[in-house]
C-alpha cells in the first residue's frame, strides 16, 4: 500500500513537472526557423570536438607527440565532454535552457581561441578539454528541441536537430583537413571561434526563453541522476549501445589521417578530410531512424544498424587498400551509428519528460566513455598491427554490441 502511494505521489510530481513544460511549448513552438539554427548550433559544436581528427599527425608533430601516443588529443577532449555531460547538462532541468546554451556557447569561443594560440602542449590539451566540456551544448540543445516538439513528431524533431550533428561531423573533417594545407592547423580554431561567437549573438536573438525547468538544489539534481540510472532499465540498455556504437566509431576515425597520409595513399590533410564527406549518408540515417522510432521500429532499426556495423568492418577488413572500400565502409558505418543514436536517444526521451536534461546527461556520459576509448585503442592498435588490426577491433565491438541486442530481448519499448 506504501508502495502504491509513493508511486502516486512520484506520478504527480511528474505530471506537475510536465505541465510548465507544455505550457512552454504552447507559448513559444519552436518554428522551423529556429530547428535549423538549433541544428545549426549542434552542428558547429559537435564540429569542435571533431576538427581534431584529420589533424592529428600535424598536431602530434607540432607538439612532438609520438604518433601512437595521438590519440591523446581525441581522449582528453572526451574526457571534458564527459564531465560536461555529468556536471552541465543537468542544469538544463534547472535553469533556464536558453541563458545555458548561450553562455556555453560564448565561452566556447573563448577555449578555442586558446586552443589556437597555445605554445605548449599543456595548454592545448587543457583548452581542448574546457572545448569538450562546454560542446555538450549539444545535448542541451537536443533536449530543448524534444522538450517543445509534439509526441508524435519528437523523432523526427530530434532527427532533424541532430543530423545537425552528423553534418557538423563530417565537415569538420573536410573543413579542417582543407583549413590546415592552406594556412595551418591553428587557423581551424581561429575560425571556429569566430564562428561560434557569431552564432551566439543569433541565438540571443532567437531562442525563447524556457523559465526554470524544476525545483531543488544542483546537489539534488545531480544525486537524482544516480538514482535515474539505477531505476530505468531502458536508459541503462540505451546507454550500453551508445558507448558500443561511438567506440566503434571513433575506431574508424581516429586512426583514419595516419593511415591514409601514409602509403600507399599518401593524400593530404584536404584528401583526408574530403573522405569526411563519404558518411553523409549518416545524416540521412539520422533523420529517417527518428521517423521509424516514430512508427515503432525502435528494435528493428538497432538490429539492422548492429548488422550494417559488422558489414561495414568486413568490407574495410577484407579491402584494406582499396579507397572504394573505406568510403562505403565509411558511408555505411555512419548510417549505422547515428541511426541507433537517433533511436536511442527518441526512446530515452520519453522515459521521464520532466528530466530530459539529465536523462540525456547520463546516456551521452557513456557516448563520451566510448568514443575516448575507441580513440585511444585504435590509434594504439594501428601502431603495433595496423589498419587490419583496427577492423579487427571494430568489427569485435560490432560482435559485443549484437550480442548485447540479443540478451536484452524485448525488455524496452519499441514505441515511444
Amino acid at each position: 500500500m506504501r508502495n502504491a502511494v509513493v508511486e502516486s505521489q512520484n506520478s504527480a510530481s511528474r505530471e506537475g513537472d510536465k505541465a510548465p513544460l507544455a505550457a512552454a511549448a504552447r507559448a513559444a513552438p519552436l518554428s522551423r526557423g529556429v530547428i535549423l539554427l538549433l541544428a545549426f548550433t549542434c552542428g558547429l559544436s559537435v564540429a569542435n570536438v571533431y576538427f581534431a581528427h584529420p589533424l592529428l599527425d600535424i598536431i602530434a608533430r607540432d607538439f612532438k607527440i609520438a604518433g601512437s601516443d595521438a590519440g591523446v588529443v581525441v581522449a582528453v577532449t572526451q574526457a571534458g565532454y564527459a564531465l560536461g555531460l555529468i556536471f552541465l547538462v543537468p542544469l538544463g532541468d534547472l535553469i533556464d535552457q536558453r541563458r545555458l546554451i548561450i553562455g556555453q556557447a560564448a565561452l566556447s569561443s573563448l577555449a578555442l581561441a586558446i586552443a589556437a594560440s597555445a605554445n605548449s602542449v599543456t595548454v592545448f590539451l587543457v583548452a581542448m578539454a574546457v572545448v569538450g566540456l562546454l560542446a555538450v551544448v549539444v545535448q542541451v540543445v537536443v533536449a530543448f528541441a524534444a522538450t517543445l516538439a509534439a509526441p508524435e513528431e519528437r523523432g523526427r524533431v530530434v532527427g532533424t536537430v541532430t543530423s545537425g550533428v552528423v553534418i557538423g561531423i563530417l565537415l569538420a573533417r573536410t573543413v579542417s583537413g582543407a583549413m590546415a594545407d592552406l594556412q595551418g592547423w591553428r587557423s581551424v580554431y581561429f575560425g571556429s571561434a569566430l564562428l561560434t561567437l557569431l552564432m551566439a549573438a543569433f541565438l540571443v536573438r532567437a531562442l525563447p526563453s524556457s523559465g526554470k525547468r524544476s525545483g531543488g538544489s544542483y546537489l539534488e539534481l545531480l544525486r537524482s541522476m544516480v538514482l535515474m540510472f539505477a531505476g530505468e532499465r531502458v536508459l541503462r540498455i540505451r546507454a550500453v549501445f551508445a558507448l558500443l556504437i561511438f567506440a566503434a566509431f571513433n575506431v574508424l576515425w581516429a586512426p583514419l589521417s595516419l593511415f591514409l597520409s601514409g602509403p600507399p595513399f599518401s593524400l593530404s590533410h584536404t584528401g583526408v578530410g574530403m573522405l569526411g564527406l563519404a558518411g553523409i549518408a549518416g545524416a540521412f540515417g539520422a533523420r529517417r531512424a527518428g521517423h521509424w522510432a516514430d512508427k515503432g521500429f525502435a528494435r528493428h532499426t538497432t538490429f539492422g544498424a548492429i548488422v550494417l556495423m559488422l558489414m561495414a568492418w568486413s568490407l574495410m577488413g577484407v579491402q584494406p587498400f582499396r579507397l572504394w572500400a573505406l568510403i562505403a565502409g565509411a558511408i555505411i558505418l555512419n548510417f549505422a551509428v547515428q541511426a541507433v543514436q537517433v533511436t536511442n536517444q527518441t526512446l530515452i526521451f520519453a522515459i521521464r519528460p520532466d528530466a530530459r536534461s539529465r536523462l540525456v546527461g547520463c546516456y551521452m556520459t557513456f557516448y563520451s566513455i566510448g568514443s575516448a576509448a575507441g580513440a585511444i585503442a585504435s590509434t594504439s592498435v594501428f601502431s603495433h598491427a595496423g589498419w587490419s588490426g583496427v577492423c579487427e577491433l571494430g568489427f569485435s565491438i560490432g560482435v559485443v554490441a549484437l550480442l548485447v541486442f540479443l540478451t536484452t530481448g524485448k525488455s524496452e519499448p519499441s514505441r515511444t
